[in-house]
């Protein structure tokens, strides 16, 4: 027992200053060196190598600031070769880690940059859609003074309308396949949640047909009332008014 006790304590020695040079003197220097490393592989366009520098330096936990540098380095890199959904998760993990960084505005304007590219045809999922809104929503209530807040503002809009438009193709799915009552749900639903929607009178014109499919007449002129009236040159109007004639 006392043998090993002489060979033990030498050993912790031995392993304390091992720990102790490897997280004092070798971090820093592979921190600074493989940071300037992914620079110049990112100049180069060589992504993979250049995110593969910059985790190193964010694993290395010697720098607070140099980590959090790459953190965002990384995600920038991921952003710009167009790695979009890498690129959101990135911005994203880096707001739950810091979120009161200085830089919050910007990185919550690239995240939502980031699910925008993302986003598909109306017939689609809208899950990107709907992400990306949120992000730029955080950023306008959060920061409206912020000079990206009015540039989010608009987005926020194009997002709303891509929303709409996916309702109104799902208002339309469920019409052909006469399955009235839902059609209609979706279709009111979207004169309430987006009444600014621009494309307005096609959502009156499947809505009225949704109408007048299950018996309710009144309803249905009084939606073709409003088409006539906001939307007198819609190709839509013709057609309205050729179903109600039909209803004489």
């Amino acid at each position: 027992m006392k043998l090993a006790y002489k060979w033990l304590f030498p050993l912790l020695i031995c392993l304390t200053l091992t720990a102790c040079g490897g997280s004092k003197i070798k971090p820093k220097t592979s921190a600074e060196k493989y940071f300037r490393e992914g620079e110049k592989y990112f100049e180069s366009g060589l992504i993979e190598d250049a995110v593969a520098s910059w985790e190193k330096v964010r694993d290395t936990f010697y720098s607070p600031e140099l980590s959090m540098l790459a953190e965002l380095k990384i995600a920038e890199a991921y952003y710009v070769s167009k790695r979009y959904e890498e690129a959101a998760m990135a911005y994203q993990e880096f707001l739950k880690q810091h979120p009161n960084d200085f830089r919050a505005p910007t990185i919550l304007y690239r995240m939502g940059l980031s699910y925008y590219q993302q986003i598909l045809s109306p017939d689609r999922d809208q899950t990107s859609t709907k992400n990306a809104m949120k992000s730029f929503q955080k950023l306008t209530q959060q920061y409206p003074d912020d000079p990206l807040a009015q540039e989010a503002g608009y987005l926020i809009q194009r997002c709303r309308t891509r929303l709409a438009e996916h309702e109104v193709y799902v208002g339309q799915f469920y019409l052909k396949r006469k399955q009235y009552q839902p059609a209609i749900k979706r279709l009111e639903d979207i004169l309430e949640t987006f009444p600014e929607y621009y494309y307005r009178d096609e959502a009156y014109f499947y809505l009225g047909k949704a109408y007048l499919q299950t018996k309710q007449q009144d309803k249905a002129r009084a939606i073709y009332e409003k088409l006539f009236e906001e939307f007198p040159g819609s190709d839509f109007v013709e057609d309205a008014q050729e179903l109600l004639a039909e209803q004489k």
